[in-house]
C-alpha cells in the first residue's frame, strides 16, 4: 500500500507541475503539440542553426513538436500551414500526426532497413541539420539505459558524419551521469565545434542536455 500511495503522490505532483508549467501553457496558446518546441527554439536562438532552404531530419520526432518548430521556421511568415522553403523528414517508431510539408517515415532508427529507407528519401541530398530527440526506454538500471542511450547516440553522430554537409550541424539529445563524458569525447572526435546545451525550457530535475556539433570532422559520403 506504501508503494502504491507514493505512486499516487509523483503522478498528482506530476500533474500539477505539468499543469502549472510555463512551456505546456505557451505550447498549447501556440499550437505546438509538446513544450519540446520551446527547447529546440532556445538552441535555435543562441546558435543560428535552422535557415529556410534547408535539408533537415528529425530523428525520434514523435509527437512532431521539433518539427512543427522546423515547419514554422521555414515558412515565409512563419505560418504552421501553406508554403514551405525547405526540406523536412521525420522519423520515429511511433506514428506521428500529420504536418503539412513535411515527410513522414514510420520506424526504429536502429535498423537497418529502416535507415536505407531514410536514406532513400534523401536521394543523395546534403544535410544541413540533423535534431535528435531519440531516447530509449530507461530501465533504470544505470548501466544499461547508459548503454542504450549510447547506441542511439553513436547512430546519430554516424548518420551526421555521413550525410552533413561540411558546415552542417548535430542537435542531439544526451544525459547528464553514466556515460557522458564518452558522449562529449565522441563528438569532439567528429565535429569541429561542440557546445552543450541545457535549454532553460528542459525541466531543472531532469538529466537531459544537448550537444550540439557543428562542421562534421568526414566528409559526408551521401550514402
Amino acid at each position: 500500500m506504501k508503494i502504491k500511495t507514493k505512486s499516487k503522490k509523483v503522478n498528482k505532483a506530476w500533474l500539477h507541475d505539468h499543469m502549472t508549467d510555463p512551456y505546456v501553457k505557451m505550447a498549447q496558446r501556440e499550437g505546438y503539440r509538446a513544450r519540446a518546441a520551446y527547447k529546440l527554439k532556445e538552441i535555435d536562438e543562441a546558435l543560428g542553426l535552422i535557415k529556410p532552404g534547408q535539408v533537415v531530419v528529425d530523428l525520434g520526432a514523435a509527437p512532431g513538436a521539433w518539427s512543427q518548430y522546423l515547419r514554422r521556421r521555414f515558412a515565409p511568415d512563419g505560418a504552421a500551414s501553406g508554403e514551405l522553403n525547405g526540406t523536412l523528414i521525420a522519423l520515429d517508431l511511433l506514428d506521428i500526426e500529420p504536418i503539412e510539408g513535411v515527410h513522414m517515415l514510420k520506424g526504429d532508427f536502429r535498423e537497418d532497413s529502416v535507415l536505407q529507407q531514410l536514406v532513400g528519401v534523401l536521394a543523395g541530398r546534403p544535410v544541413d541539420l540533423v535534431v535528435s530527440d531519440m531516447a530509449p526506454n530507461l530501465s533504470g538500471i544505470a548501466v544499461a539505459d547508459s548503454a542504450r542511450i549510447g547506441h542511439l547516440v553513436e547512430l546519430a553522430v554516424d548518420f551526421g558524419l555521413r550525410h552533413l554537409k561540411p558546415g552542417g550541424a548535430l542537435v542531439c539529445k544526451v544525459f547528464h551521469g553514466s556515460g557522458y563524458s564518452q558522449w562529449v569525447k565522441l563528438f569532439k572526435e567528429s565535429f569541429r565545434v561542440v557546445k552543450p546545451i541545457k535549454p532553460k525550457a528542459s525541466r531543472d530535475r531532469s538529466s537531459e542536455t544537448f550537444l550540439v556539433g557543428i562542421g562534421p570532422k568526414t566528409p559526408a559520403s551521401g550514402g
